[in-house]
Order: C-alpha cells, then sequence, then structure tokens
C-alpha cells in the first residue's frame, strides 16, 4: 500500500498557542516533556516549535474507547466491573458531571496555579471510587507482546508520572484521592491460528502506588525556564537533540567541502546596465530573505 502524505508543516505555531499566548496552557504532557528533556520543552513551549510528530496509534484508540464504552455501562448503573471484581478492587466507576469534560483532551481536568499563573490540566482516561469516597485515578494501557504485561521498563517511568499529575490535579481540585491508582492492560494475542478479522486480548489491572510531591516543585522550575531567554543545552539522551546536533554537524562539513570558492582573478567588476542597476535596488529590501 502506497504511503500517502496527509498533512504539511507550516513552521513555528501561532505564537498565541506559546507561553505568554492567551491560548496556553501546561498541560500533563508538557510537564512531562519537561522531565524528559528541556531544550525540547524550551523549543516547543517558548518558540513555538514542537517536536515532529508521530503517526496516530489508531487501534490503541479504538482499544481505549471501548473500554470507556465498558466501563460507562457499570459507571452509570453503580455497578462493579467484573474485572475490578476479579483483582479484588472494592470500587465502582465514578459518576460526576464533568467525567466526559476531564477526558476531553483539549480540556481535562485543570487548575490555576496561582504561585506560577499555569493553568494546568490533564486528560485522564476513568476514575473509579471507594465506598469510603476515596478517588482512584486509572488509565487504559493497550501492547501487544509475548511475555506479561508490567510497568518495569524505565520509558514507562512517563506513565507514572501521568498518573501522579492526574492525581496532583483532582487534589487540587478539592477531591479526596488514593495513592494507589491502577492501569488497565490490553495485551493484543499473537497466538491465535489465524486474525480471522478479530484481535483478542488479554487484560490485566496493574496497581501503581504513586507520589505527586514532585508536581509543586517542579512547576516553579518550569517558569523559571520559560521566563529564561538561555535555550538550555542539547540532552545527550535525547534522541532529538542528538539527531538535530548530528544533522548541523554534518551539513555544515558537507558545504564547507563542497562549496565553489570565488575566483579572485574573475571578481573584477563588470560594467553595470541601466536595467540591472534597476534591479540591484529593487532586490535589496528581498534579498536578506533569501
Amino acid at each position: 500500500m502506497a504511503y500517502q502524505k496527509t498533512y504539511q508543516r507550516k513552521g513555528p505555531r501561532s505564537a498565541d498557542w506559546n507561553y505568554g499566548g492567551f491560548k496556553w496552557r501546561l498541560s500533563r504532557s508538557k510537564i512531562d516533556l519537561f522531565m524528559e528533556c528541556p531544550r525540547c520543552f524550551y523549543l516547543d513551549n517558548k518558540l513555538g516549535v514542537a517536536r515532529p510528530k508521530g503517526f496516530p496509534f489508531n487501534l490503541n484508540s479504538a482499544v481505549d474507547h471501548l473500554l470507556k464504552k465498558e466501563f460507562d455501562v457499570h459507571r452509570v448503573a453503580s455497578t462493579t466491573h467484573p474485572l475490578m471484581s476479579k483483582y479484588g478492587i472494592d470500587a465502582v466507576p465514578f459518576r460526576h458531571k464533568d467525567i466526559d469534560i476531564w477526558r476531553d483532551n483539549f480540556k481535562g481536568v485543570e487548575f490555576f496555579h496561582k504561585d506560577t499563573g499555569f493553568t494546568v490540566s490533564g486528560a485522564l482516561d476513568d476514575v473509579w471510587i471507594h465506598p469510603k469516597g476515596e478517588l482512584m485515578v486509572v488509565d487504559y494501557k493497550s501492547t501487544s507482546k509475548d511475555e506479561e504485561v508490567n510497568l518495569d521498563a524505565e520509558w514507562q517511568d512517563g506513565y507514572k508520572r501521568q498518573m501522579e499529575v492526574y492525581e496532583w490535579l483532582l487534589r487540587q481540585n478539592g477531591f479526596k484521592v488514593s495513592d494507589t491508582g491502577y492501569f488497565v492492560y490490553a495485551n493484543g494475542k499473537k497466538d491465535r491460528k489465524a486474525f480471522d478479522g478479530k484481535l483478542e486480548f488479554d487484560v490485566t489491572i496493574i496497581p501503581y502506588t504513586g507520589d505527586d510531591s514532585w508536581v509543586e516543585s517542579t512547576l516553579p522550575d518550569i517558569k523559571k525556564l520559560l521566563e529564561s531567554d538561555n535555550i538550555p543545552n542539547p540532552n545527550p539522551s535525547c534522541d532529538y537533540c542528538l539527531y538535530r546536533k548530528n544533522a548541523i554537524e554534518i551539513q555544515s562539513a558537507f558545504i564547507k567541502k563542497h562549496q565553489k570558492v570565488p575566483d579572485k582573478e574573475n571578481e573584477k567588476e563588470k560594467p553595470k546596465k541601466q536595467n540591472d542597476k534597476k534591479v540591484e535596488d529593487a532586490g535589496v529590501k528581498t534579498g536578506a530573505l533569501f
């Protein structure tokens, strides 16, 4: 199947979406980007040049959507989902008038942080509630691997920070929130004899006890960076920083090696014709753009 480009990148985005613009807010994913690479965070939020977007994970999104629909049935009925019973979780999906707003990627749970002036936001997947009134943050994940799913990989630290930001946001909105949240992990099976037009999944619930104390102490650091006019140094462990560095170095070396050196013997000025003079004058204002 031929690849077809469906969008174009048009350079830096409107300043309205950058720090200081009226549309800018500090999302959960931006906080995680700061933790991962301050330079990429600065280029994105201060200068408006984000990392290239990858292709959307449509299958993952489909699993996410169906899980939400499935748990919503029990939310309306105030009943425990069989998976929750299987793992001994004494809770039901939380019914709240803003649940759909909290799950909206363009809205989410919001909190205005007075000390920094940030509107911090995050779109969560689900919330469960214990009989005693304590909320539990839930995040849906999907993958396909032969081994059992877990949270042991270093790159999954981002998943843990994600949950902790959601817990922090709900607490700032006045809710009592458990330190323990849950990952509902769907693992696609690859051991079937045939595809037959369907995928089957093993669904596991993984508890995670988090600590959101780092969020409050991180916000002033983000504020300090955004108020600075100094671009952070490249992060040696960031693939994007490494790509930019290597690309610049190899392009510079290539240009230096292959660019033509002017022949001084043939640089004597030739008499300018009247038309040439007009063209030259007309190009004074535009020449620096190219």
